[in-house]
């Protein structure tokens, strides 16, 4: 256990560089072993800031219009081991012992591991609270309308959902095995979960916390991303090297685009016409025209990772599981125009406004 203390007792701390003089995005990079975030100005590609503190991060979440970012540790402590939570500035003693341990019991109804989860300030990158969930967190999704976030929890086959307004923990929604990614549909009444344990989504309702349908999406379902209308969302079947897209109101698997090679990351530009892809196995990125459903893709490499849209612009991020960069690539070309050099390995990425 000695191990264990004081791993998230660090402070959370932000330092900011020269900032852009015109308004440009702001992309939030987790880095893994690293333990921090970088923040990047999307006009000049270069490293404005920085959040440290956040051992193991490797999921995060955050919305337009939402004050918080919300990074999940990938590391466990066994949940009936004592495990030092810092106190956030400005609550008392009493207030942080109460709560942290309210959440324990609540959260990790016979869980056997624990992790963390940082509400951070997005505007300072204070760290505004910190909360135990049933372990390893992958990823992280906020509702569009800012109320909730919830985090997949690969091995407690479910997802922690954390209420915005209050900063606590409400529930964990048990979803199927090896929950993955998770997706709010467009007016945040569903989120959609990938089980990459048995090839399925489960659509769950948001307003009682229940999964309404679990619905077949194809091998080994990983990360997704929903279309801007709300009708179709695109899945990556990492094994199979295939894209799925499924039509939620029906429930449905209406196309499939046979990529190739293990994937990874996936984004949609905002006009809903381009679907991008790593091809981690293979080392390449791929676009999918959605109209045509033609392919093009490019070498890239080694390992493309996660990857980001920046709308408004001509850009993806894209990162390498194997060495620590992130490539600015052209939209079109889809060849590198820069590379951000990173420590640790780029994860969940953020882009905000």
């Amino acid at each position: 256990m000695d191990k264990y203390i004081g791993i998230f007792a660090g402070a959370l701390a932000i330092s900011m560089g020269a900032g852009s003089a015109t308004q440009a995005a702001k992309i939030y990079i987790p880095k893994g072993s690293a333990g921090d975030v970088i923040i990047v100005d999307s006009d000049t590609d270069t490293i404005v800031g920085r959040i440290s503190g956040l051992p193991d991060i490797h999921g995060l979440g955050g919305r337009r219009g939402s004050p918080y970012l919300i990074a999940g540790s990938l590391t466990e402590v066994v949940a009936d081991e004592e495990m030092v939570v810092d106190k956030p500035a400005g609550v008392s003693e009493d207030e942080h012992e109460a709560h942290h341990s309210a959440v324990g019991r609540n959260a990790s109804p016979g869980a056997d591991a624990v992790s963390i989860l940082t509400i951070i300030d997005a505007a300072d990158g204070s760290a505004i609270r910190r909360l135990e969930v049933p372990g390893a967190v992958h990823h992280v999704a906020v509702s569009p309308d800012g109320r909730f976030a919830v985090a997949t929890h690969p091995n407690a086959d479910g997802i922690s959902v954390v209420d915005l307004s209050d900063l606590t923990v409400r529930e964990l929604v048990r979803t199927g095995p090896v929950p993955n990614y998770a997706v709010f549909s467009p007016d945040g009444s569903r989120v959609y979960v990938s089980n990459g344990g048995n090839g399925t989504v489960s659509e769950v309702d948001t307003g009682r916390w229940f999964v309404r349908r679990n619905l077949l999406a194809g091998d080994s379902p990983e990360h997704m991303v929903m279309a801007p209308d709300g009708e179709t969302l695109y899945i990556a079947n990492v094994d199979a090297g295939t894209v799925t897209g499924l039509a939620v109101d029906e429930g449905e698997i209406l196309r499939t685009f046979a990529v190739g090679g293990e994937l990874h990351g996936i984004d949609i530009t905002d006009d809903g016409s381009t679907l991008f892809v790593s091809g981690k196995g293979d080392d390449k990125l791929v676009a999918v025209d959605l109209e045509s459903g033609s392919l093009r893709s490019a070498p890239l490499g080694p390992a493309p990772y996660h990857l980001a849209v920046i709308n408004g612009t001509d850009k993806l991020y894209v990162s390498s599981r194997e060495e620590p960069k992130v490539w600015v690539v052209d939209q079109k070309s889809l060849t590198p125009k820069a590379v951000i050099p990173i420590r640790g390995e780029g994860h969940q990425m953020v882009v905000l406004p």
